[in-house]
């Protein structure tokens, strides 16, 4: 089963437990998703569905600095929420660990040993990382390893 339909279930059940805040979040991401699908003019696969969900966490984290910053502890509290419902159709994020390894391995295959190379690794690296880590992530490890 693909991330829409676990997602489009998840509303049904929402729905039907009244949980607001699963309801809501599911809604959200169901309606990012719709969009996309209109832009592009097709269904979109499982790789572009994680990408719109890891947008929706890296917005609600964007909303909880700004919220910290107004002190706005229920604004906080209700973004946190979000995340934690969105980060349940994710999968398994890379440690920092794991990542550096398989950043390695890209490095091993391009032969890289310049950081002006480093454009070739994140480009190589980034459709195997797909949905479980963040471009900012991926620029760090790869960085890191070519200095």
């Amino acid at each position: 089963m693909n991330t829409k339909s676990q997602l489009e279930n998840a509303l049904k059940e929402a729905m039907r437990s009244r949980d607001d805040v699963h309801k809501r979040t599911v809604r959200m991401a169901l309606s990012a998703i719709k969009l996309a699908e209109i832009e592009k003019g097709g269904a979109l696969d499982e790789t572009a569905l994680l990408a719109i969900l890891q947008k929706e966490v890296k917005l609600r984290r964007e909303t909880i600095v700004d919220a910290q910053r107004a002190n706005r502890p229920d604004l906080v509290a209700e973004s946190e929420a979000e995340i934690s419902v969105l980060e349940g159709y994710l999968p398994q994020a890379f440690s920092p660990e794991e990542l550096e390894t398989l950043a390695r391995q890209v490095i091993a295959e391009l032969g890289v040993i310049s950081p002006r190379e480093m454009g070739q690794v994140i480009k190589a690296l980034r459709p195997r990382v797909q949905g479980r880590a963040t471009g900012d992530q991926v620029s760090q490890a790869v960085r890191k390893l070519l200095q």
